[in-house]
């Protein structure tokens, strides 16, 4: 896992190089799968990709999602922009991180567990059809 910086620590270290690179790595441009054109009912993503307690990024429309498996038969998704200053906000082991400034948030709910950021995350509707996790 690697480290994000803050603006202070890219001041500190007064290279231009360094910090082209660490914002680079920060800005949530990872790979992720695209889903284009899916609406109501479409298949985002099947619910063995989806760990238990955990969760998975995908792109929806240019939009980026996490949908998160808070119990063995449950999926929810939101939103994956933080609400405290909109930075893309990842799955990792600790949970929905964002890391521009390490607020956290539920898996299940969505809500900021630690700051700076407050709000939850805004929700978008999926629901258990089968083996799959579509958009409702």
């Amino acid at each position: 896992m690697h480290r994000c910086f803050s603006r202070r620590d890219l001041l500190i270290a007064g290279s231009a190089g360094a910090g082209a690179v660490a914002v680079a790595a920060c800005g949530g441009g990872a790979d992720v799968p695209e889903l284009t054109g899916v609406g109501s009912g479409d298949v985002v993503v099947p619910l063995s990709e989806v760990p238990a307690g955990g969760a998975y990024e995908v792109s929806i429309d240019g939009r980026r999602v996490v949908v998160s498996r808070p119990t063995e038969d449950t999926a929810v998704a939101f939103a994956a922009r933080c609400t405290h200053q909109g930075c893309t906000v990842r799955a990792t082991e600790e949970g929905l991180v964002c890391p521009c400034h390490g607020s956290v948030f539920d898996l299940g709910d969505g809500s900021a567990l630690h700051g700076p950021a407050t709000g939850p995350l805004t929700p978008v509707g999926v629901a258990v059809r089968g083996t799959d996790v579509v958009l409702t």
